[in-house]
């Protein structure tokens, strides 16, 4: 399940989850938490659903479908995020993915910071992995992040919030730490590389890999071979991405169905 909200434009968000979950063989469910008027240019309107309705998609789908793990993504405000926070605990929900959406990966604020408190305190510590990205994990950690061992500092930082794991994603690091990402689980502390692949149509990319993630819990793998497999498919998804609209294009979530792979 994903509780996150909807991206308009279908390149992050609900949408990008749902395709992600499809991609991996595992039935998507989603409680949406917010719409957004966006496309691939920007936002122009976001509009929050109230916390009440965002827990009664989750309740309803726990009752009865169940759920084998759970992906959060833009929860947007204080109110909201209490609510997932408090459902979560109550209804002891599984392989529980935190993508705490909070900064943009070029440094733009998304929630306020009593939204960032509630986020800290009440969500994160629920978390199987919480998904920072770099401005997101100075935002947790307190800390300047420029350099290798600063990643891992800061995901050292992070870890002490009460996830039982930390992945800080290095997409928007520079040079040579562009998209290395440092993983923590209290034991091994792992820095983990693939290719980098040279697009401007990376939109939907943090949704995507906290998607993938949790996909592999539900199917049973192990939280460390979980984050390698999910690096793995946003790779491949960024080596054929969608060239459309006039900004930035999505990752290419259904890539092998575009015959382009050899």
């Amino acid at each position: 399940m994903t509780i996150a909200g909807s991206d308009s434009g279908g390149g992050a968000g609900i949408q990008a989850d749902l395709r992600t979950f499809a991609f991996h063989k595992v039935h998507g469910t989603s409680a949406i938490t917010c719409v957004t008027a966006q496309n691939t240019l920007g936002v122009t309107r976001v509009d929050a659903l109230p916390p009440e309705s965002v827990t009664a998609q989750v309740a309803a789908i726990v009752s009865d479908i169940g759920v084998q793990a759970v992906k959060t993504g833009m929860l947007l405000n204080q109110a909201i995020i209490a609510a997932v926070a408090q459902q979560a605990e109550a209804l002891q929900l599984p392989n529980f993915v935190v993508d705490p959406v909070m900064v943009s990966r070029v440094g733009a604020q998304l929630i306020d910071d009593d939204a960032i408190s509630t986020l800290r305190s009440g969500l994160i510590p629920l978390a199987t992995i919480v998904t920072p990205n770099r401005y997101e994990a100075q935002l947790l950690s307190g800390l300047s992040i420029h350099t290798l061992a600063d990643m891992e500092a800061a995901t050292r930082q992070i870890y002490q919030l009460g996830a039982k794991a930390v992945l800080v994603k290095g997409g928007g690091m520079e040079g040579l730490l562009r998209g290395v990402d440092v993983f923590f689980d209290g034991d091994r502390l792992e820095t983990l590389r693939t290719e980098q692949v040279e697009t401007k149509n990376t939109h939907g990319t943090g949704c995507t890999l906290s998607a993938s993630i949790a996909a592999h819990l539900a199917l049973g793998h192990d939280l460390r071979s979980s984050v390698r497999l999910a690096k793995d498919y946003v790779t491949c998804a960024l080596k054929f991405p969608l060239d459309i609209g006039k900004g930035q294009g999505p990752v290419g979530h259904f890539f092998p169905l575009l015959n382009l792979l050899p």
